[in-house]
């Protein structure tokens, strides 16, 4: 009689033992083999940065923690996921594969159809389970909110300790040495004040915020400085899965039940909820329209803006454009790995319209520095504040109004940007009009002491709002609009009576309701 088949659980973007439906699965079928596999090929993608992977790694020693308490190793192997499955099966013979669907960039999903074939070919089943709101080969949006329902409100997933398989030993499996302080990824900037990853980390984040960071979430997310504290801070963790969505929309709702009579709370856990809903809707988008990453969303907006302007790029990439609110807050995210969204929309916009570079290398650049990288948020995101949907209204953030708006004493900027510390509050967002006899007096000199600004951003930002309002307008591109609204928009349809109701449409995860254009 031939061996049951060995459990095979392939960790990808849910590095976690609570709340994982595939492990619990797999332990409740036979012997399981959990399995973290090391892809160069997608470590040399121009998205990925040593930062990921310094995240990824400190969650898998807390995963491989959490997995010997089951009884099971964690099997770390480095190389191609098909050949790794091969050798797998040589060593240990007949297996079922389990994981987590994932909405990852164009390499995991034609890697993950290569997996597929594979599996075909070799007679494996791969059973792939559902962890955020986003439902595969979905035409159309309607009844979408419904099922984002249904999986938060599903009971938690409880693996049981289960026994791995008696040769998994003879796999080329690496000690943690070997893999703990790898170098990986294709972006290598220090990040040395970003979040750790793990579990417990995860968690003491959100238990802070629930004790009594995020009473002014609603009213602080949309401040540089003070946003930092007042945000939940928990999208490197769900993008890397450590916490699973589901607990936290739990958690979050027994907050709510508990806090009932407390406005400023209740406004605040709202406020969070609609986001984590929108979460998920961003993510669908690119599952529905996967060549989001590399292909402008709008036919009509294809091929506007094409010249690269390397001078531009740099000056923006390196934080030194001369338009100070812009420079700390890529400073700030080269040295954290972390913005709130408005500062996040702010730099995307100033870097599309203020400077008119193509929005392809602008967010490559920012994925590499955001330790939360999501791609089914981050394309759909950057296309949004570019003004290529033709679905959303145009936000041009000009970087001076929100300095005055969100950072008026510039506490933000002389944090980040330590040579413009000294200046009076009235230039500090503006040093490059600092008074002349101002200037002799501190002895500062603009252009020598802080860059001025590359370009005339303003009216670039004129140029192209205009630019851009006008190929929206004809005929072909309003029916092209109505296309991509019905495929891509989400519908509230009949949906239960608990859900928050989703913000309006214009709404992003980079921004606030309350936000305005200028």
């Amino acid at each position: 009689m031939p061996n049951p088949p060995v459990q095979v659980v392939w960790f990808k973007r849910d590095l976690r033992t609570h709340d994982h439906s595939p492990l619990v699965k797999a332990c409740a079928a036979g012997e399981v083999l959990p399995l973290y596999v090391i892809e160069p090929g997608l470590w040399g993608e121009p998205d990925s940065a040593q930062r990921h992977w310094d995240f990824i790694a400190e969650s898998l020693d807390e995963l491989s923690d959490d997995l010997m308490s089951l009884g099971l190793p964690l099997c770390v192997v480095e190389g191609d996921i098909s050949n790794v499955l091969s050798r797998v099966i040589a060593c240990l013979g007949p297996i079922t594969l389990y994981s987590h669907q994932e909405t990852g960039n164009a390499w995991t999903f034609a890697r993950d159809r290569r997996v597929s074939a594979w599996c075909r070919k070799h007679r494996v089943s791969w059973h792939q389970c559902r962890q955020q709101g986003v439902v595969r080969g979905l035409g159309q949006r309607r009844g979408w909110v419904g099922q984002w329902e249904a999986l938060v409100e599903a009971p938690l997933a409880s693996p049981s300790p289960a026994s791995p398989p008696a040769g998994w030993k003879g796999l080329p499996c690496l000690p943690r040495e070997q893999w703990r302080w790898r170098a990986l990824g294709v972006g290598r900037e220090a990040c040395p004040g970003r979040q750790s990853g793990g579990r417990r980390a995860g968690l003491a984040t959100w238990r802070s915020f629930l004790a009594g960071r995020g009473e002014r979430f609603h009213r602080d997310i949309g401040s540089p400085e003070r946003a930092r504290n007042a945000s939940s801070r928990l999208s490197p963790h769900l993008a890397w899965g450590t916490l699973s969505l589901r607990e936290v929309v739990k958690e979050l709702r027994l907050a709510r039940s508990e806090r009932r009579g407390e406005a400023e709370w209740g406004r605040a856990l709202a406020a969070l909820e609609s986001r984590l809903h929108w979460h998920c809707h961003f993510i669908q988008k690119l599952e529905s329209q996967p060549d989001l990453e590399h292909q402008t969303m709008h036919p009509a907006l294809k091929g506007l803006r094409e010249h690269p302007h390397p001078g531009r790029l740099a000056a923006w990439c390196e934080g030194r454009t001369g338009v100070p609110l812009v420079d700390a807050g890529m400073v700030a995210l080269r040295e954290t790995g972390w913005l709130n969204f408005r500062m996040r929309a702010m730099l995307v916009s100033f870097a599309t319209f203020g400077l008119g570079l193509p929005w392809r290398e602008p967010a490559l650049h920012l994925a590499r520095l955001f330790v939360d990288y999501e791609p089914g948020i981050h394309y759909p995101q950057v296309q949004m504040q570019a003004g290529l949907t033709g679905t959303n209204a145009l936000r041009v953030y000009n970087p001076l109004k929100q300095a005055d708006e969100r950072d008026p004493q510039g506490r933000f900027v002389m944090r980040w940007l330590p040579a413009l510390a000294g200046l009076p509050e009235a230039w500090r967002q503006r040093p490059w009009a600092l008074p002349t006899a101002e200037r002799a007096e501190l002895g500062f000199v603009p252009g020598r002491d802080y860059p001025l600004p590359v370009h005339d951003f303003e009216a670039e930002s004129r140029r192209w709002k205009r630019i851009i309002h006008d190929a929206r307008q004809t005929p072909e591109a309003r029916r092209d609009s109505d296309v991509l609204l019905d495929r891509l928009s989400s519908r509230r349809g009949t949906r239960p009576r608990r859900l928050v109701p989703p913000p309006s449409p214009q709404l992003s995860l980079f921004s606030e309701p309350d936000q305005e254009t200028s």
